[in-house]
């Protein structure tokens, strides 16, 4: 079943309220869970750890369990779509400034999703191979990051919302979510790019300047 595009207006305006509603240090929030043989993961239906690179976990209000995702890309995709729940209390992306293994993020290296900054435009790649969006909780760590990998930092309410919300369609049950690469969309991309990069999260070098991107 192919879904409706979302607006990019309602999605930036979508992702920028979570961002706003950021917990604050004393609110008491789910913990984090850990991976195992029962986490499936949203949209794909595939266990959440064969997919490589950092995974996502949301906790909702009318719900005990937390939904299950493989990569960033899709938790990100999760708290835009119109027809997902909207009353989020919590969304987890390992940290992977602390994480030894990129393909088996190790337990405990969850962090709030909007307290962390993210690398965009790099070239690692998440689950399923697509584009990520890479968390951090150290802007030092991500910027370094960057810099051996390309891409640049943002914030949370700064992610590219090309990443998860280009044109998301889903092909079936069992399948994931995927970007079509018509033109309009590619001229789409290249604008919200622009926008990603007008406003990069400063974290002591030069503000402003973003690793230059592979041509």
């Amino acid at each position: 079943m192919r879904l409706r595009p979302f607006p990019i207006a309602a999605a930036a305006l979508a992702l920028s309220l979570l961002a706003a509603c950021d917990p604050a240090p004393t609110a008491k929030l789910p913990a984090p869970q850990e991976i195992s043989g029962d986490s499936i993961a949203e949209f794909c239906n595939m266990m959440v750890d064969e997919h490589g690179g950092p995974k996502g976990q949301i906790f909702v209000a009318s719900r005990a369990e937390p939904y299950w995702f493989a990569s960033v890309r899709d938790a990100f995709a999760f708290t835009m779509l119109p027809e997902e729940p909207k009353d989020i209390v919590a969304i987890y992306v390992n940290d992977m400034g602390k994480v030894a293994n990129w393909d088996r993020p190790e337990p405990g290296t969850w962090i709030e999703a909007r307290q962390a900054v993210f690398v965009v435009n790099s070239d690692r790649r998440g689950g399923m191979g697509i584009a990520e969006a890479i968390p951090f909780a150290d802007p030092a760590l991500a910027q370094a990051f960057a810099a051996e990998h390309r891409g640049y930092v943002v914030s949370f309410a700064e992610v590219p919302r090309h990443y998860p919300l280009q044109e998301i369609e889903r092909t079936g049950s069992g399948q994931a979510p995927t970007a079509t690469a018509s033109g309009a969309n590619a001229a789409q991309d290249s604008e919200l790019h622009s926008i990603g990069e007008q406003q990069p999260v400063a974290t002591g070098g030069e503000a402003g300047h973003h690793p230059h991107q592979q041509q």
